[in-house]
């Protein structure tokens, strides 16, 4: 099939659009390529992609509407995994206007597209931080998600709302699916595994928040990819409800989490990073940061409902082969 990927130069976007072409489907990218962080490590994902002759990428950004009305009718995809966006919590308080514009004005913009283009399936990325305040364990889809910690949540639950919107008045099949902690080869540079391990060879301290209390779902790449792509074909359907499902009365549409289900405490996540690098961190303990939550777990019951079990990277796997692609890029910069 013909797929499009928002924000195909991310961390998420390249797995996904790497997996996407050995599977043997056309995929047409999308990004910004904006400087929120190191623009060489998205070059280099982009150029990896590129040298894919089913791969094809427009410079685009979600805020120009014109511009991605031309591109989307142009690449008449039968999929849109809608991945761009502007992520972080912590930068979403120092600039909420970028977060605005990215997630809610870019996730509109790429909509009213979509609604003159219609594909199959649209598939939203959104996050866990949406249950911000929720304090009941695991995070399931029907739980209330009203109260969000952070202005990237807020943006996030803005978008499903939006796309729940387009998915009722244009039938247009949408899935919004809410990752957890996703980690691996290729990572941002802003999340804390990357952060940690350019800290740690370089000899210093790293920053460890919330004194190493939090816990979180950490999810490796490869695993949120396959889920991805097995959610593919289970479009949403009106009326055709699985068990525990969240799908809309109204819309064809869904909820889902994509977790690894297993919360992992920060210093034991810390422990498997220092094991793989063979060194021990200096940490610098802090407090909780605002915006952040104490922990995150998905309930993952409806995503094995519709697809079956799918892969669970252990962690210390996850961050062995992190650690290997880490080494590597160090060595190539």
């Amino acid at each position: 099939m013909k797929i499009l990927v928002t924000g195909a130069a991310g961390f998420i976007g390249f797995h996904l659009g790497q997996k996407l072409i050995a599977l043997g489907h056309e995929v047409v990218g999308l990004d910004a390529l904006t400087s929120y962080y190191d623009p060489a490590l998205k070059q280099t994902r982009l150029d990896i992609l590129m040298e894919q002759p089913r791969f094809s990428f427009g410079k685009i950004d979600l805020t120009d509407a014109n511009a991605l009305e031309d591109f989307v009718g142009a690449a008449g995809a039968e999929i849109v995994y809608h991945l761009g966006a502007q992520p972080g919590v912590r930068y979403s308080i120092e600039n909420p206007q970028s977060y605005v514009q990215s997630n809610v004005v870019g996730t509109a913009n790429l909509l009213e597209a979509l609604r003159r283009h219609a594909p199959k399936h649209l598939i939203f990325a959104s996050t866990s931080s949406v249950y911000g305040g929720n304090e009941e364990m695991p995070y399931g889809e029907t739980d209330r998600a009203d109260f969000p910690l952070s202005l990237y949540a807020a943006t996030k639950k803005s978008g499903e709302a939006l796309v729940h919107s387009y998915a009722h008045l244009w039938s247009i099949p949408s899935t919004c699916v809410r990752f957890f902690t996703v980690y691996g080869p290729y990572g941002r540079p802003d999340m804390a595994l990357l952060k940690f391990a350019t800290a740690i060879s370089a000899g210093k301290p790293i920053d460890v928040y919330g004194q190493g209390k939090m816990r979180r779902d950490f999810t490796y790449v490869e695993d949120l990819v396959a889920s991805l792509v097995a959610i593919m074909s289970r479009a949403p359907v009106v009326g055709q409800p699985v068990e525990g499902d969240s799908l809309s009365a109204v819309a064809p549409f869904r909820l889902l989490n994509v977790g690894g289900g297993r919360p992992v405490q920060l210093m034991d996540f810390i422990g498997a990073l220092e094991r793989a690098m063979g060194t021990t961190a200096r940490l610098n303990m802090l407090p909780m940061q605002p915006g952040d939550v104490v922990a995150t777990e998905a309930d993952t019951a409806l995503l094995q409902a519709l697809v079956g079990k799918l892969p669970a990277t252990p962690l210390e796997v996850g961050i062995e082969k992190f650690v290997a692609w880490f080494r590597d890029y160090q060595e190539k910069k």
